[in-house]
């Protein structure tokens, strides 16, 4: 284990983190290149990683893999400079599985969880309180709630997600409620110390300037340094600066969820080299023909530009 408990992940989680892609060869873990993207994100402004959640396709791994998968990261990031904190996903619509699940990992060198409502059951708000309270209780790590309605089919509302702020194992959440107003009100209300990171791409900026502690984000994958820079500026109250750093990366959050995620994400990171290969786990798919062609344009035009920047020394969006 780490010695990061409740107050250690609550003063870690905030700023850029990365929802980690799994990589796949021939339907396995490709390990390879699973090191290869955590040296490479490892040495870009990321203040943490989520493993094996909606991006990591984890309801498609099996315990075993989930292990290797948390055991070779954190082989891969120790010795850096500084602490890459790990969260583990886990979703399920059982809450004694969950509780055993939790038991069962207890011992991996994580730092947390970030837990999902539980899926088709739909329960009610009283449901979801004693679900995520039952597995508050249990867990050995603390743990981040993920809201997100329109997979799990129920929404946390804000009166259930303040009575959960209040368990000492509960220190912030995944925010896709995909209603700004929820937001909004949430963060007005929120008690000292509970964290709130978008995980709606589109809406990263509008949730900086809302006040939100920071993001999840899948299309951090690319653009790291941009993403990274615009929370910097809005802190350092350069928002002007901060909005066309935005602009330059906006339409690409729309671009990778054109198709079911993270299909887009895995094919340019197999199209630029950082996995082998774009592979997914049925049912999900690869990118079609019109998409990869989308993704090919973009690919160059960034590439270009890079190098273009290169030359004439120039920085900021694209």
């Amino acid at each position: 284990m780490t010695d990061i408990g409740s107050s250690g992940l609550r003063s870690l989680l905030h700023g850029l983190w990365l929802p980690l892609v799994t990589p796949f060869r021939d339907g396995a873990i490709d390990e390879a290149s699973l090191r290869r993207l955590v040296r490479h994100y490892a040495a870009l402004p990321v203040d943490g990683l989520i493993l094996a959640a909606t991006s990591g396709e984890g309801l498609t791994l099996s315990p075993t893999e989930l292990e290797r998968i948390v055991t070779l990261t954190r082989a891969e990031s120790a010795g850096r400079k500084r602490y890459l904190p790990i969260v583990l996903g886990l979703s399920g619509s059982d809450t004694r599985k969950m509780q055993d699940t939790l038991d069962e990992t207890a011992a991996w060198p994580i730092d947390g969880y970030l837990i999902s409502s539980p899926y088709y059951s739909r329960p009610s708000q009283r449901g979801l309180t004693q679900h995520f309270s039952a597995l508050a209780d249990h867990a050995s790590w603390p743990i981040v709630l993920y809201n997100i309605p329109y997979r799990c089919a129920v929404n946390l509302t804000n009166d259930t997600l303040l009575r959960l702020a209040e368990h000492p194992n509960i220190v912030g959440l995944k925010d896709c409620g995909a209603d700004r107003a929820q937001t909004i009100d949430l963060l007005r209300r929120r008690p000292a110390g509970f964290r709130v990171l978008t995980g709606e791409d589109a809406q990263y900026y509008d949730a900086l300037t809302d006040g939100a502690d920071g993001a999840i984000l899948l299309s951090a994958h690319f653009e790291t340094e941009t993403f990274a820079a615009i929370r910097t500026l809005l802190k350092e109250g350069n928002r002007d600066a901060a909005l066309t750093h935005w602009q330059s990366v906006a339409d690409l959050t729309r671009l990778l969820f054109a198709e079911p995620s993270p299909a887009a994400a895995k094919y340019w990171l197999a199209r630029t080299g950082l996995i082998a290969r774009a592979e997914l786990r049925l049912p999900m798919v690869e990118v079609s023909a019109e998409l990869a062609a989308q993704l090919d344009g973009e690919i160059e035009r960034r590439e270009a530009f890079a190098q273009g920047s290169e030359r004439t020394g120039s920085t900021g969006g694209r």
